[in-house]
């Protein structure tokens, strides 16, 4: 006799739910790593861990979102060193980010939401 039902395919399981310290902890990693990395942790983030909770996909997508607008800004900036502007333009960025990420990392870690000012919403 053989078993009527399939297999289990494992690439179809529904994620299961993060604990609540391992969304803080990984919503804080997302948004450090924007520092170093720029929008490659927050996009894997988003991508890989959306669907684990509530709270880490709303840190994952502002995360995103304001890392995306933080491109735009180094793109405008990279084409305004042609007329001399585009260096403070691009610290400026620069230090938006570091200042931001940080509070916003402090804040997922205290477990409580964070939403970037000067950000354009991409992913809704």
């Amino acid at each position: 006799m053989t078993d009527a039902t399939p297999p289990t395919d494992p690439y179809q399981a529904t994620p299961q739910p993060l604990s609540p310290s391992d969304e803080r902890l990984w919503a804080t990693l997302i948004h450090v790593g924007g520092i170093f990395f720029g929008f490659i942790p927050a996009l894997v983030g988003y991508l890989v861990l959306k669907d684990r909770g509530a709270f880490i996909r709303a840190h994952t997508q502002t995360a995103l979102n304001f890392q995306l607008t933080m491109l735009i800004g180094y793109i405008v900036g990279y084409i305004l060193t042609l007329v001399f502007v585009g260096v403070i333009v691009l610290a400026a960025v620069g230090i938006v980010i570091i200042i931001f990420s940080i509070i916003a990392a402090i804040a997922a870690n205290k477990g409580e939401q964070y939403s970037y000012p000067l950000t354009i919403q991409f992913i809704k």
